[in-house]
């Protein structure tokens, strides 16, 4: 009798979990499409490097504002797929002759046109029954393991958007303004220029993309009514990154990484409102990230 009924409740459990099984089948998002270039597309990326492709991608389907035209770039990849394919032909060891602002200008880059990549090769985005009970139907967040198993080539190397990320940029380089430059295909990410950054004009670029965020009141807004500064999320998971570049002992009432983030704030905006941060009289409230794709409409 025990043995028939030890035999019914492992019986039960077995059912559950094929359930549990096919049910995370048939509502988890489906895995992220293979990022594949053609043949003409690796024979054009084989000329010496330059971002000439890029740059003629980003004017062609980005506007003024960062937006996307996905459908078009879809329809029309070549210019794309070039450049990423000189990615991946770049010869190591030229890029290790370079400065460090031309190798930031690279990584960032990079990660803006893998992202790029990323969405149309799974454009229209479908939505998974599970995603979207946390995420907007047409977000990059639908996209299974975009960002830390979806492969792209670079000098050679498999890498994930998360490598080039926090690997490359964040590990090797103190330039915490590449927050205000990585583009991860959502509303609530900054603008996505469209013109590739270059080492030449990386700072007044980076200022500028700083200034281009902080404009918007979904990234920025300061409520002195309520005395509350509101921040994107942006600043709260990467804070400490501001840290060696912008730290300051003012205002004392914050820890360390928000005075940092409310030093960067202020400088780029008006002298009134930049005299409030540095006050510091104020709760600091993080805002809700719109996760929505950056597509022209």
């Amino acid at each position: 009798m025990k043995a028939k009924t030890l035999c019914l409740r492992i019986g039960v459990v077995l059912v559950l979990v094929a359930i549990a099984v096919a049910a995370w089948v048939i509502l988890a998002p489906p895995p992220a499409k293979p990022i594949r270039l053609d043949a003409a597309a690796l024979a054009a990326g084989s000329s010496p490097f330059s971002y000439q492709n890029y740059a003629e991608a980003l004017k062609t389907f980005v506007n003024d504002v960062g937006m996307v035209n996905y459908k078009g770039l879809k329809a029309n990849s070549k210019a794309l797929d070039a450049f990423l394919a000189a990615l991946g032909a770049l010869d190591p060891k030229v890029f290790a002759a370079w400065s460090e602002k031309e190798k930031i200008a690279f990584w960032i880059n990079a990660y803006n046109a893998c992202t790029l990549k990323a969405i149309i090769a799974n454009y229209p985005i479908r939505a998974s029954v599970v995603g979207s009970l946390r995420f907007p139907g047409n977000s990059i967040r639908q996209i299974s393991g975009v960002w830390s198993a979806l492969q792209f080539r670079v000098m050679g190397e498999e890498i994930t958007l998360d490598t080039i990320e926090h690997k490359r940029l964040r590990a090797q380089f103190n330039e915490p303004r590449i927050h205000m430059a990585l583009v991860c295909a959502a509303m609530s990410c900054p603008p996505l220029r469209n013109e590739p950054y270059v080492a030449d004009r990386l700072d007044p670029q980076l200022d500028d993309q700083t200034k281009r965020f902080l404009a918007t009141p979904t990234k920025l807004r300061i409520d002195r009514d309520k005395g509350v500064v509101h921040l994107s999320a942006i600043f709260k998971w990467f804070g400490d990154d501001f840290v060696k570049t912008f730290g300051t002992d003012r205002p004392a009432r914050h820890g360390e990484s928000v005075r940092a983030v409310l030093n960067i704030v202020g400088r780029s905006l008006a002298r009134k409102d930049a005299d409030y941060l540095a006050e510091g009289q104020f709760d600091v409230d993080y805002l809700d990230y719109d996760w929505s794709l950056n597509e022209q409409k």
